[in-house]
């Protein structure tokens, strides 16, 4: 029996496991003792990653649908050479950019890599990434404020935090690994505090829990900031020596009276104030939000209200603070870093030419070889296949006919598409219903890649399973389409993942995520390793928990973090007497995975969740409208869909507010179109609706 370490690929913690297979057979599955991360824990889903093992049969071909509606197995190169050549028969009759790729954030770094260079380098067409539906707001907050898309904190910093504040985050649930940290802090007095309009499993399970009205977060942090300067509960020094604009934000906050917050925020006056001295009581306060703050129509000046709350307090870069954003899938960062799509490789600029003239060197290509501007966003390029503009997508190991913002809209989308590619270790996903091509591909239980977590930890993920005949991998089948499309030189030097990844090496150096000191080799059987980790500076980057802004300095051209900032506007979907309600999304329990094309497969997982979509009504609300446990009700949306859901009772959401698990594909039926203005993330978590019962 052997025994292979390697990486869960479902959320951003990045468990490293240990595999242990006989006879190409996974006979157990145990977390990694010892691995910075998780030390020998995991959740349901990684330990349960076994069940992937039959996910891709031997003889698996490339599927393409013929005139009449059926499907045809073809070889693989005829598969690639079919895509290639109406890609660029679509190119050539409509454009440039005509075609489009959405990728996601669960591929290795290397497959990000080689498709952004396929498409975006080649083609010089547009590819964005299923990240844009959860981390955009966290990317851009970063880079304004600090400069470079550079979350600070390490994990540890849970364990060594006396006052942990989750906003819009419910990792009892969605990431379980990081409630444990939190359940390992030992620090005296240690508190909780949950912001959030629902009484999540994470507040149930805090000190304090602050049910804040929806979409009043900015409001809320304004006014803390307001009371915060109003009483000097400041670290003037950090404020002096570390940051910008502060006088500015001083000055802007001051119309952020306590009155306005109470009534914007439906928390009272005591509430305010309480919140306010248990921030300036700690010593070490911490900040950690998700996709309650990133998923709104003004998200990014959010996330930099919770940053500048940090900023003031000096609570950044020391052991057990910061304001941190946790990612949400599993190699968000290396999306965000290095997929060639909204920044270059390394996460430089596309117009910076001290960065073309240094990618250009690393391929050994012609700067004109290179992509010349970021991609257009997801929102655009939906909007550009149902306005007639884009023909053909590729879409990579993401189910968009589910998970997309107001989801009739891909729907519509899919079918004007003259070539639609899906690439995926399931056909059975909905967005697969209307492809004209399908590409099977492994699991990574077969593949080899790497993985970048929401610390910057980079792990390996490596074969544990041998492949059957015809099998290939993500990276294999981009690269495949690549020499069909008579790419020839331009795919020098990215023949193999371990290739790539030596690249992208090259690309990040000298960038604020340089991980030139890091080899393929060194990853296999590793703790992981931080960026940045540059050559030449290993002895000093040794330590395994690595926090970013220890020493005051960001990435700005003046090393000083920015405050940014700018008034509450005024909502652009509102409740209204047609629609008095609003629908909150989420996550439904610890097993459950997006939309469950992956944890369909774990049969514990699948008896334990409802196989019918259900949504949470508070009991007055059922009370009134005489709705009892499990009727059903069908729910409007102001975006002109309607769905049917079950009704569970409970006390944990507010007055006029349902809450309905992402899991199913009747809850972004009713989610808006409606996007950040600057991250262009879709704001999934307040929509206006209203509900009748149905009478069987």
């Amino acid at each position: 029996m052997k025994k292979v370490q390697s990486t869960c690929n479902y959320c951003a913690i990045d468990c490293n496991l240990d595999f242990y297979v006989e006879d190409n057979r996974i006979v157990k599955v145990v977390p990694t003792k010892g691995y910075p991360v998780n030390d020998g824990f995991s959740c349901i889903k990684g330990l349960s990653l076994d069940k992937q093992q039959k996910t891709v049969k031997p003889n698996s071909l490339p599927k393409i649908r013929q005139e009449d509606g059926s499907f045809k197995e073809v070889s693989w190169d005829e598969g690639f050479k079919h895509v290639a050549d109406k890609l660029k028969e679509l190119q050539a009759k409509y454009g440039t950019e005509s075609v489009a790729g959405i990728s996601t954030g669960q591929l290795t770094l290397e497959e990000f890599a080689l498709f952004g260079h396929v498409m975006r380098d080649h083609l010089k067409t547009n590819v964005d990434g299923n990240t844009r539906l959860c981390m955009a707001t966290a990317v851009v907050a970063h880079k304004q404020s600090y400069g470079f898309d550079a979350p600070g904190y390490t994990l540890n910093d849970l364990e060594l935090s006396d006052t942990i504040v989750f906003i819009g985050a419910n990792p009892v649930v969605a990431h379980p690994i990081v409630w444990g940290r939190v359940l390992n802090n030992k620090v005296p007095g240690r508190k909780v505090i949950v912001v959030d309009p629902r009484k999540s499993e994470t507040a149930m399970n805090a000190d304090h829990w602050y049910g804040l009205k929806h979409r009043s977060d900015l409001l809320l942090f304004y006014t803390i900031a307001n009371q915060l300067i109003e009483k000097d509960y400041l670290d003037h020094k950090f404020i002096e020596e570390h940051t910008e604009k502060f006088e500015d934000f001083k000055e802007f906050v001051k119309a952020y009276t306590l009155e306005r917050g109470v009534e914007g925020t439906g928390l009272s006056k005591e509430q305010i104030l309480e919140f306010v001295e248990l921030i300036h009581s700690g010593k070490k306060v911490s900040f950690w939000w998700t996709m309650g703050v990133n998923q709104g129509y003004e998200a990014v000046r959010t996330a930099q209200s919770i940053i500048n709350i940090a900023l003031m307090t000096g609570n950044i870069g020391k052991p057990g603070t910061g304001a941190n954003s946790i990612t949400g899938q599993c190699n968000a960062m290396a999306s965000r870093a290095y997929s060639n799509t909204a920044v270059f490789y390394g996460g430089g600029d596309f117009t910076n030419p001290a960065r073309r003239a240094r990618i250009a060197e690393v391929f050994g290509t012609d700067e004109s070889k290179l992509a010349e501007k970021p991609t257009k966003t997801y929102n655009q390029i939906i909007e550009g296949i149902n306005a007639g503009e884009i023909k053909g997508l590729w879409i990579l190991c993401t189910n968009p006919r589910h998970s997309w913002t107001n989801n009739e809209t891909f729907a519509s989308a899919a079918k004007k598409l003259e070539l639609f590619v899906v690439q995926d270790i399931y056909d059975t996903i909905e967005s697969a219903e209307d492809c004209t091509v399908y590409f099977p591909v492994v699991p990574g239980i077969k593949k080899e890649g790497t993985y970048i977590n929401l610390e910057r930890r980079l792990s390996a993920m490596r074969p544990v399973l041998e492949r059957g005949e015809n099998e290939i991998s993500d990276y294999e089948a981009i690269l495949g389409v690549g020499k069909a499309l008579g790419m020839g030189d331009e795919l020098k030097g990215w023949e193999t993942p371990r290739d790539c990844f030596n690249l992208m090496r090259e690309c990040s150096r000298n960038m604020p995520c340089d991980i030139t000191g890091i080899t393929w080799e060194m990853l296999e059987n590793s703790h992981g390793i931080q960026w940045p980790y540059p050559e030449g500076k290993e002895e000093e980057n040794k330590e395994e928990q690595r926090r970013l802004y220890s020493d005051g300095k960001f990435f700005t051209p003046s090393k000083k973090a920015n405050f940014m900032f700018e008034d509450v506007r005024e909502n652009p979907l509102p409740t209204t007497e047609e629609f008095p309600m609003v629908l909150n999304t989420g996550r439904g329990s610890v097993g459950q995975w997006h939309t469950q094309s992956r944890t369909k497969e774990v049969k514990f997982v699948e008896d334990v969740s409802a196989k019918k979509a259900y949504i949470y009504m508070n009991t007055k609300m059922a009370e009134e409208n005489g709705v009892q446990e499990m009727d059903q009700i069908r729910v409007y949306s102001v975006n002109g869909q309607d769905a049917v859901f079950h009704v569970k009772v409970t006390d944990n959401v507010q007055y006029k507010e349902l809450y309905a698990p992402i899991h199913y594909i009747e809850c972004n039926k009713l989610t808006p179109s409606l996007y950040d203005t600057y991250s262009k993330e879709p704001s999934y978590k307040a929509t206006p609706i209203r509900f009748e019962k149905v009478e069987e």
